[in-house]
């Protein structure tokens, strides 16, 4: 019998788990593949809510547990998690000699595990390469993953493009879309009266979803920013606050103090989640007026429920997007407008023909089908692919 491909994959958020839990479980279903699996990053850490715990409630295994978060959001305190990181992944890889390392996304986490995976000649496979997001530094850690990997799974055409134009071989790129459509075909979603008994809380006749996080380019955003985003949602009548709290980037813990705050003296509009879950966000995603922030949530998984979304600043500016998404700037005056806009007839109508850019299903089998066959030593001979217009 061949020898099964190890295929390693990292996570670090609950957002990307939850994005990779179709590739999970296609990987460790499929007799010719193994998965190894890493948590690291939030999903270790008590603030941030202890999710490894879920992954394993879910019956994966964890091969590994890399601790790495210092207890600092500053500049400083992230960079040296992303050094602790390097250090423990190079250790990791160099135990578990994985076939290949698949990383989602663009966080310093993944960029550590990349870096690593390069140095030990480990070919890396990356999802939702080629993208823009202007507000974050994010923007830069996902190019130079794009740079380390071989085996790149873009969500778009236009993203495909973008990572081939970065010197990636063509056949090299695939575009699958996005996984996390997947995510929401696959979920078995629970009823408001469900949610209301597993939230502890009583949803009202107009109810809002909140995911804020810092913008870690400070030209594309301020500490202030929160603050008009509370004054504009306070506004709101008979209308419910859920909160899910900001990840663990430079500037977070002060996003979270002044939820908190919020929230401890609006008990009756406000609730705060340091971690909902895929089913209960998905759950709610589908019933809410709209995802009202900056997450990337706004601009993939909420069109496939046509719920709209109020895009508040730049920190996703550059990523393609439906006609569901209202864009705003972070200041209390523009994000009533979007309200407005939300609230509009025209807008509800237009609302009706939304598409989700990123895909309709069926691209965590895509890479899986990939990762399974695709020819290794390929991965060896890594040469600068010069688009046609550029060559001499």
């Amino acid at each position: 019998m061949a020898e099964k491909r190890k295929i390693c994959v990292i996570t670090g958020t609950r957002a990307e788990y939850g994005q990779l839990t179709g590739i999970l479980k296609l990987i460790r279903d499929n007799p010719s593949l193994k998965l190894q699996l890493i948590a690291t990053g939030m999903h270790l850490s008590p603030e941030f809510g202890h999710t490894y715990q879920a992954i394993e409630q879910d019956g994966f295994k964890i091969d590994r547990k890399i601790e790495l978060l210092l207890s600092s959001d500053t500049a400083v305190g992230v960079t040296k998690s992303a050094g602790l990181g390097m250090i423990s992944f190079a250790e990791a890889f160099a135990d578990l000699q994985p076939d290949i390392v698949l990383v989602l996304g663009d966080r310093f986490e993944i960029l550590a595990a990349a870096a690593a995976a390069m140095f030990a000649n480990i070919p890396v496979a990356h999802i939702s390469g080629g993208e823009v997001t202007e507000g974050a530094f994010d923007d830069s850690i996902r190019h130079a993953i794009t740079k380390m990997a071989s085996i790149h799974f873009p969500a778009t055409e236009v993203y495909r493009r973008r990572v081939i134009q970065l010197g990636e071989e063509p056949e090299t790129v695939f575009n699958v879309g996005d996984p996390a459509v997947d995510v929401i075909k696959k979920t078995t979603l629970i009823t408001r009266d469900q949610l209301e008994t597993s939230l502890n809380l009583k949803l009202k006749k107009h109810n809002l979803l909140i995911t804020f996080h810092p913008v870690t380019r400070p030209e594309y955003g301020s500490d202030g920013d929160i603050d008009s985003l509370l004054k504009a949602l306070d506004e709101r009548s008979d209308t419910m606050l859920i909160f899910t709290l900001p990840n663990a980037d430079c500037g977070g813990r002060l996003i979270i103090e002044k939820i908190n705050a919020y929230v401890a003296t609006h008990p009756a509009k406000a609730a705060a989640f340091t971690s909902l879950g895929h089913q209960r966000f998905l759950s709610l995603l589908k019933i809410v007026d709209a995802l009202v922030g900056n997450s990337s949530s706004g601009i993939v998984e909420a069109p496939t429920f046509k719920t709209p979304a109020i895009n508040i600043g730049d920190r996703q500016k550059g990523r393609l997007r439906s006609i569901s998404v209202i864009d705003c700037e972070p200041n209390v005056q523009s994000i009533r407008h979007a309200f407005a806009i939300l609230e509009s007839d025209d807008f509800r109508a237009r609302l009706k023909t939304a598409v989700n850019p990123y895909g309709d299903g069926g691209a965590s089998e895509k890479i899986v089908a990939v990762l399974e066959s695709y020819d290794l030593e390929l991965c060896r001979r890594k040469a600068f692919y010069d688009i046609p217009e550029l060559r001499q």
